[in-house]
């Protein structure tokens, strides 16, 4: 039976697409993509993985760094334990972690990796943002964590690659698989560079701010956390605002890490930071003797003495030393004050744009540092009674009154153009002890001061020159310059020996020498003040270091007999020719040969050998050589006792009444000794002496020899220079007695030796006397009858 319509519907036909062929092709295009996009990534991803796996194995041993071993350089050490110098490329104390202080590693964690604990080593997001970087610039962006930076700067470079940073991501992952997070962090805290050669914070912290790291404040270590992004850049001593400005930044952050309150955040932004390189700093100035160190030290281990971490202690006294620095340092500076004035050391354009004038400062002083206490500016007003100038850090410093006197000559409107002080000299101040300014400049001239234990010859203080930066010419051990009068006493104690005594009268009057009597052109000396006093006794003769008694004795004894003596202490024979000229002391010697010589005075007639270091030791403390002086009793004998005695005495009086009264006068204490020296023409100013329990000697003078000054000598010079370093070097020192060997007897308040106390001796120069000891030195036939006419005299 048919169905009917209702029961049997008629079926749809299919609907067609009205979407666009364009569509259709670009959707089978984008599905297209999709997979080969997919199949690249699984391919690149089987690239990587592929390359990650051949890379690991081939990636250094890192588990040397278990025991981590860095270079070490070679520290120099005072008896005390005083650094004073170090040698190395990179400047580094090794510290573990647990001596660390909480704070320093706080503030590093602050602004490096505050999630160092809780990562596995790899910062991702980092990661991947220093990737996108690289993409469309040279440099990346990206932070890296502390395991990383260690794994760049123990092994990698620091080029900006995607190898490097690769491998620097699978050296993460192997630091830390290998190594704890305390390990990890105490290497990079010993490793990363901080500028000023410092490498380490235990480095840092001694060369920014002169003090352990133990004893660091929240503001220092958050000075010190700041180096490592660029050490150069936020250096705090070479570019103070931003320094300041990232140590600003590195509270906040230790503060919202909960490193530190908001009271500590406070009080570490108010605090004011004590630089080492400021005036104020605790550094011992001993740069001569730390080269002196490192030179003896290269020459027993050689090149990897500066690796090694050895550890050098010498026999230098700090605060001897710093009363050496500090008097040699004074004593040029005060003859400087009396010098014309030289002029600016250079003359800059300031900008008028007073935005630009502060890097027009810095950029004229960076090649023009401090000179320790003699400090650089850049002059920006000039007034006949006012000057107005400018440091490196920005202060501002006004000079007045006196402080202008030694450039009188610049501030005269007639001044010739290279000594004018105008806007833009580059000029010297130092601050006086009223706490005003005052102008300077840079000595041309130069000194030395030395110090040694006659008892042992160890050297306590040592300074070579006016600054070792701008001299590393050590002038205590490398000038050879004519002693002068200083030289007389080694002339007498000859004469000792050939019979003289104090009580020998010789006569001060004027003597001729022809060129046949001397050797060389005829000679005619003279008394440094031009006077001549008539007969006196010998210890008159050196208390007022009247010449003619000097070549009087000379002549006596005989200028070779002298020349063998003078060698029993330690001079050169040969740089001491046997004329009558080596009575005023024109031979060669070095102020610590003087200083080692007249230690023969003070020790009894002992020998020295001077000697700078005790002992060297490992970086864990280990001794690998030391030295102990042997008792000076078992040293060779110089002079007998008995000479030494009555030289002191001799010396002594020289202190008390002669041209070096000011010694005993200043210091008050009659234990002192010594003999002032100026050579002819003024050009070297000696004094060298001692007190029993220590032999030093002073030395002023121009490198390329020239007049000092018509009135400046040895008295005037040099002897303040050791008075000042006495009075602190003797503090606390009991008066030495001193002890009358066998053999000397006083007559009348004066001594003799035994066999000369009743007139068996020289009573004077008279016909015999005059006659030398020596007669291979006797003066041409033709002269000697007008030497002993001017003896009889």
């Amino acid at each position: 039976m048919p169905h009917s319509q209702e029961s049997s519907p008629t079926p749809k036909a299919p609907r067609h697409s009205h979407s666009p062929r364009w569509l259709r092709w670009l959707l089978r295009a984008v599905a297209w993509l999709v997979g080969l996009g997919a199949a690249g990534v699984l391919a690149a991803v089987l690239v990587v993985g592929i390359g990650l796996a051949m890379a690991y194995p081939n990636l250094p041993d890192v588990s040397e760094l278990a025991d981590y071993r860095p270079k070490l350089p070679l520290r120099i050490y005072s008896t005390e334990g005083a650094l004073l110098g170090e040698f190395g490329e990179e400047r580094r104390n090794l510290t573990p972690i647990a001596e660390i202080p909480a704070v320093m590693t706080n503030a590093v964690l602050a602004i490096e990796d505050a999630r160092f604990f809780e990562h596995g080593g790899v910062d991702y997001k980092g990661v991947l943002r220093a990737a996108l970087a690289n993409l469309g610039r040279a440099k990346s962006q990206g932070a890296s964590t502390i395991t990383m930076q260690v794994a760049r700067n123990v092994y990698l470079t620091s080029e900006k690659t995607f190898t490097r940073k690769i491998y620097e991501i699978l050296l993460t992952f192997k630091l830390e698989h290998l190594l704890t997070k305390d390990q990890i962090l105490e290497i990079y805290m010993n490793q990363i560079y901080l500028g000023n050669r410092a490498y380490g914070f235990a480095a840092a912290s001694e060369a920014y701010f002169g003090k352990p790291l133990k004893s660091i404040t929240v503001a220092e270590a958050a000075m010190l956390a700041g180096l490592p992004k660029a050490p150069s850049a936020f250096n705090p001593i070479s570019n103070p605002k931003r320094a300041r400005i990232r140590q600003l930044y590195i509270i906040e952050r230790m503060l919202d890490n909960g490193f530190i309150t908001a009271e500590q955040a406070e009080t570490a932004k108010r605090e004011d930071l004590k630089l080492r390189s400021s005036t104020g700093n605790t550094h011992i100035h001993a740069e001569y003797v730390a080269e002196m160190a490192r030179q003896l030290i290269f020459a027993q281990y050689g090149a990897e003495a500066y690796t090694r971490g050895l550890n050098v202690y010498t026999t230098l006294n700090a605060g001897e030393q710093e009363a050496a620095y500090t008097a040699l340092r004074k004593g040029i500076m005060d003859y400087e004050r009396r010098q014309h004035f030289r002029g600016p050391e250079r003359f800059v354009t300031l900008p008028t744009n007073p935005a630009e004038v502060e890097d027009a400062i810095d950029d004229a002083l960076a090649s023009h540092p401090d000179n320790g206490d003699v400090l650089a500016a850049v002059v920006l007003d000039v007034t006949p009674k006012r000057i107005l100038a400018a440091r490196a850090d920005g202060e501002e410093i006004e000079i007045t009154g006196d402080g202008l006197k030694p450039a009188q000559s610049g501030l005269s409107p007639k001044a010739p153009p290279n000594i004018k002080l105008r806007r833009g000299a580059v000029i010297r101040v130092v601050q006086t002890p009223k706490k005003t300014w005052e102008i300077t400049q840079l000595p041309e001239v130069e000194g030395a001061f030395v110090a040694v234990d006659p008892r042992t010859g160890a050297i306590r203080a040592l300074v070579g020159g006016f600054d070792f930066d701008k001299n590393k010419f050590n002038h205590v051990t490398q000038a050879w310059r004519q002693p002068g009068s200083a030289f007389k006493p080694f002339i007498y104690s000859a004469a000792l020996d050939k019979g003289f005594s104090p009580a020998t009268v010789v006569n001060d009057a004027p003597i001729f020498f022809s060129a046949g009597a001397t050797g060389a052109q005829p000679w005619e000396p003279k008394n440094y003040d031009g006077k001549y006093d008539g007969p006196m006794t010998l210890r008159r003769g050196l208390a007022k270091s009247k010449n003619m008694i000097s070549i009087r004795v000379l002549q006596a004894v005989g200028p070779k007999t002298a020349q063998e003596w003078v060698s029993r202490f330690g001079f050169d024979a040969d740089k001491h020719p046997p004329y009558l000229t080596m009575a005023l002391g024109a031979g060669s010697v070095t102020p610590l040969q003087m200083a080692t010589a007249y230690a023969v005075f003070a020790n009894g007639g002992y020998r020295i050998n001077p000697y700078l270091i005790t002992r060297v030791t490992d970086q864990k403390g280990r001794i690998l050589s030391q030295f102990e002086p042997p008792p000076v009793s078992s040293n060779p004998r110089a002079i007998d006792a008995r000479n030494a005695f009555i030289m002191d005495s001799l010396l002594q009086e020289v202190a008390r009444s002669g041209t070096a009264a000011r010694a005993q006068a200043t210091l008050r204490r009659p234990d002192l000794y010594g003999k002032t020296g100026t050579t002819n023409d003024s050009v070297d100013a000696w004094f060298a002496g001692f007190q029993p329990t220590l032999s030093a000697v002073t030395w002023i003078g121009y490198d390329q020899p020239r007049n000092l000054g018509s009135r400046e000598t040895g008295g005037g010079l040099a002897l303040p220079i050791w008075i000042s370093f006495m009075d602190k070097a003797l503090k606390g020192v009991p008066v030495a007695e001193p002890t009358v060997p066998p053999g000397v007897v006083n007559v009348s308040g004066e001594w003799f030796y035994d066999e000369y106390a009743h007139s068996a001796g020289v009573a004077s120069l008279g016909m015999d006397a005059a006659a030398p000891a020596d007669p291979t030195v006797a003066p041409a036939p033709e002269e000697r009858n007008r030497i002993l006419d001017l003896f009889r005299n």
